[in-house]
């Protein structure tokens, strides 16, 4: 079988030239438009990725306080001699600025990332012995800012200084209603690069009883150590809750991200 073939009409050289300029001028509006939105900075045209960064940012504000700080946290094998724990929540305070939560000192030292936000909670051991108040401290920092501080941290050991200790969260009705900063025991500090937050925890005696010589929950935690705080498993309390605050906003972050658009 053949195909009648339909004759081909005969180009008009004005017609091409109207058509090909409609095409330049179409493209020349859309390069514009998306010129124009990138020095804009309009986030229409091209979505931000989601990074840890970018979640973490808007975590103090949009993530339950349970999921944050959860009512209960476990510590299979975090005490001393690798004894189990669990943890109870008794209170938790407003998101605040950093000054309140933080000795000037410490505030000081954390200008460098920007102190945006302060997130605090305190708990207790199953035996009510003990008390320990958790804190995120969220900064608008970027990951090499972060990670210089964390490097700064540890080389100049700033995470061991008594005098950048954290502030405690008491709370008035419950067993920490006399842990005060003479209380403090021992605390250990967590500047994290994936995420602009640093993570603290410090820990004292639920008695109330003023500690004169708080040790960093790494020497308290320290084979042989025979201070009161190292003695009461003060450096695991704060070590062991610490890193389940760590591990819980590293989940939620993670999930954050992997969400789709």
């Amino acid at each position: 079988m053949t195909t009648r073939l339909r004759p081909v009409p005969t180009r008009r050289p004005a017609r091409t030239i109207g058509a090909l300029a409609g095409v330049v001028l179409g493209l020349g509006l859309i390069g514009g438009a998306a010129t124009g939105s990138w020095l804009t900075g309009d986030s229409r045209a091209e979505p931000t990725a989601r990074t840890g960064y970018t979640e973490a940012r808007t975590l103090w504000h949009s993530v339950p306080v349970d999921t944050l700080f959860p009512r209960t946290l476990k510590g299979d094998g975090a005490g001393p001699g690798a004894a189990d724990r669990v943890w109870t929540r008794i209170a938790v305070a407003p998101d605040g600025g950093c000054a309140p939560a933080l000795d000037p000192l410490l505030v000081k030292t954390l200008q460098s990332v920007g102190c945006v936000r302060v997130l605090r909670a305190t708990y207790t051991d199953a035996t009510a012995t003990s008390v320990t108040t958790v804190g995120m401290i969220f900064t608008e920092a970027d990951s090499d800012a972060m990670r210089a501080l964390r490097s700064r941290f540890t080389s100049q050991g700033l995470d061991e200084r008594p005098d950048l200790m954290p502030r405690t969260l008491p709370a008035k009705g419950t067993v920490a209603a006399g842990f005060g900063n003479g209380q403090r025991a021992s605390w250990t500090v967590s500047v994290l690069t994936e995420e602009p937050v640093v993570v603290y925890a410090v820990s004292g005696f639920a008695d109330g009883r003023t500690v004169t010589d708080p040790q960093p929950a790494d020497e308290a935690k320290a084979e042989g150590a025979t201070s009161a705080p190292a003695q009461a498993g003060l450096g695991h309390e704060a070590t062991g809750i610490a890193e389940r605050i760590e591990r819980g906003l590293r989940k939620t972050v993670s999930t954050a991200t992997e969400k789709p658009e």
